[in-house]
């Protein structure tokens, strides 16, 4: 099945960076979310992004002009009917994510292949909330989305052999490197990152160093580009708690509870980079 006309659901980070990817690769996207303030910031990311890579000379000023009137953004999901694929990129929250992919069920053809960008929630329990869980699947990009080249595709129990290749494909086309994963808590990416911030966040609260200087250690010693705690700040303070309470409920270990002091950051509204506060101030 060609995959043409793609829906991406969620315009924030992840989701403005997915439509990006596609579009530039010569898709149309419909981008969908519940606030039109929310997918104008979205298309504004996107122009702001595609300026960049003009500046580098990695695309061409047209480049970016067509990228941009691939894109129609959308508030009801219904208007995704069309689509060929839909990528969901709401918050890594189960509960939305099943409305969502329940509503898809109902709205999509049945031969619409429905994949999540979650990063830590199980495939195989995403698809039992549909008709057609052969065809659901994971298809995890990272941050920034037009930059990172790993994706990478999680089966469920139930995904086919025909999804799974459709969406390799798919990642190929757009110029990034899919790397097959079987469904578990966190995967593989985050199942091991996430421990690691988890740490060095509990470094901190215990008074072992400073923020800054835990960072160094990572840049210095281990040639990470930034440090574990800048980067939780970067993905977000509240995200990161997300991810680690799915991998402490779905794998039971309590090497997997989250740190105290992450949870009492998330309570002050100290989400990270985009809030203005988190490890550090922006």
């Amino acid at each position: 099945m060609a995959i043409d006309r793609v829906g991406v659901i969620g315009a924030g980070t992840m989701g403005n960076g997915i439509a990006h990817v596609f579009a530039r690769s010569g898709c149309d996207v419909i981008l969908c979310d519940v606030e039109q303030r929310l997918l104008d910031r979205g298309i504004e990311t996107i122009a702001k992004n595609l300026d960049r890579e003009v500046a580098r000379n990695k695309i061409a000023s047209d480049d970016k002009s067509a990228t941009l009137r691939r894109i129609t953004t959308v508030l009801e999901r219904a208007r995704l009917a069309d689509c060929d694929l839909v990528v969901e990129a709401a918050t890594e929250r189960f509960e939305i994510k099943a409305d969502i992919f329940r509503d898809l069920d109902r709205v999509m053809k049945p031969d619409v292949i429905l994949a999540s960008n979650t990063s830590s929630i199980s495939i195989t329990k995403i698809g039992a909330l549909t008709k057609r869980p052969d065809k659901v699947i994971g298809m995890h990009f990272f941050n920034p989305v037009p930059v990172m080249k790993l994706v990478e595709v999680i089966r469920g129990l139930a995904t086919s052999q025909t999804t799974f290749e459709t969406v390799r494909d798919l990642a190929l086309k757009l110029e990034k490197t899919p790397v097959e994963v079987n469904d578990a808590p966190g995967f593989v990416s985050n199942r091991v990152l996430m421990p690691l911030l988890n740490e060095a966040m509990f470094a901190v609260m215990e008074g072992v160093a400073t923020p800054q200087a835990v960072d160094e250690v990572f840049k210095l010693g281990m040639a990470h580009p930034m440090g574990p705690l800048t980067l939780a700040d970067f993905i977000g303070l509240d995200v990161c708690l997300d991810i680690m309470r799915v991998l402490q409920d779905g794998l039971g270990d309590p090497k997997y509870r989250p740190c105290p002091l992450l949870i009492k950051m998330v309570d002050a509204g100290w989400l990270g980079r985009k809030s203005g506060r988190g490890f550090y101030t922006y």
